[in-house]
């Protein structure tokens, strides 16, 4: 996405959370939404109506699910940029409306599959704006939403994706399902997946073995998405797994790792990824150097620990997502017991302010 509709994109998601934040008047709603289209038009994201894309009859050509499918990639872009927070009224609403779109129209199978195949893709995003907003129930409904719908596509790939963020979910709500989410996840793919995604799957897979501490399971899978990552293939795989690739396999190998509490593994893997990471990519910047922050703190290493965790501390400020400040909030707590130390009382002062 170009900056300048980058730029009005986010500026776009962020008022819309103003608007619900602020509970608008109806009036002010109509005066606001006008300038919310406004904005969006000159992103390129305008809100869809679905009747503009239903012809005489209410048909719906076989070209509509990849129109959809190139919004939808638009959207999604924004996450690298901005919170939960900011994203979800977006995203809802683009999901409605393609919901509407399946609804209402007539169109062959072939074009339902690939509708129901765009829902089953907003719906997880749509799931992971409310996720990273803190909102889990509402995440829950959406992933669910995304496992049938992709079911209805016949899609494996998004089947497994599906149950990759449920597994996501339950580890954060503590329902000690991950492993079993991520493992139907992995096994759900069939034989024509594409590596990255196979890469992304036994990623996930391997993060939930980690957090459940088992370190053998862990690392296997972790060798499974290296090595997937380097097969060839001919085809780009789907625009949902655009963000992965070797970094982010580092960077998923280093928080496993410090959740393992195995800090001369977790160091290295974090740093070496992170120093080419964009701080323009706040959100998960701040996320994946408070694993680092963790690693050095196991180390030994509380200077460094707390440097670290200040950085978190700056990236997150502002941001529409509760993650980071999150794991701000467990550093801090972890390095209570050094508050002697300079550094550390001065972020343990900044924190309570």
């Amino acid at each position: 996405m170009p900056e300048e509709e980058l730029r009005r994109a986010v500026a776009l998601a962020r008022r819309l959370r103003r608007q619900e934040q602020h509970h608008l008047s109806e009036r002010e709603n109509d005066v606001d939404r006008r300038g919310f289209i406004t904005a969006s038009a000159g992103a390129g994201i305008a809100f869809m109506q679905p009747s503009s894309l239903l012809s005489s009859g209410r048909k719906i050509g076989a070209d509509v699910p990849q129109q959809l499918s190139h919004r939808t990639a638009r959207l999604r872009r924004l996450d690298d940029f901005v919170g939960g927070g900011d994203t979800y009224r977006m995203y809802i609403q683009e999901l409605d409306a393609t919901t509407r779109l399946a609804d209402e129209g007539v169109y062959s199978e072939a074009t339902g599959r690939g509708l129901r195949g765009v829902i089953a893709e907003q719906a997880q995003l749509a799931g992971w704006a409310a996720y990273d907003a803190g909102n889990h129930e509402e995440a829950r409904g959406h992933y669910m939403t995304a496992l049938a719908a992709s079911r209805a596509a016949e899609s494996t790939a998004l089947e497994g994706n599906s149950l990759a963020f449920l597994a996501y979910l339950e580890w954060t709500v503590g329902g000690g399902s991950g492993v079993k989410f991520a493992t139907a996840a992995y096994e759900a793919l069939g034989s024509g997946a594409a590596p990255v995604v196979r890469a992304l799957l036994a990623d996930r897979l391997a993060w939930q073995h980690a957090t459940s501490g088992n370190a053998r399971e862990a690392d296997y899978a972790l060798g499974v998405a290296e090595q997937a990552m380097h097969e060839p293939w001919d085809e780009p795989g789907p625009d949902w797994a655009y963000w992965v690739d070797s970094d982010e396999i580092a960077i998923m190998t280093g928080r496993c790792w410090a959740e393992l509490h195995r800090p001369l593994r977790a160091i290295p893997a974090l740093e070496d990824a992170l120093n080419r990471y964009d701080d323009t990519r706040a959100r998960d910047k701040a996320l994946y150097l408070s694993w680092l922050a963790a690693a050095y703190l196991d180390a030994g290493e509380v200077e460094q620990a707390t440097t670290i965790t200040s950085r978190v501390f700056d990236l997150s400020e502002g941001l529409a997502s509760v993650r980071p400040m999150g794991r701000v909030r467990m550093m801090v707590e972890r390095l209570e017991p050094h508050r002697s130390l300079a550094p550390v009382g001065a972020l343990l002062e900044r924190a309570r302010g």
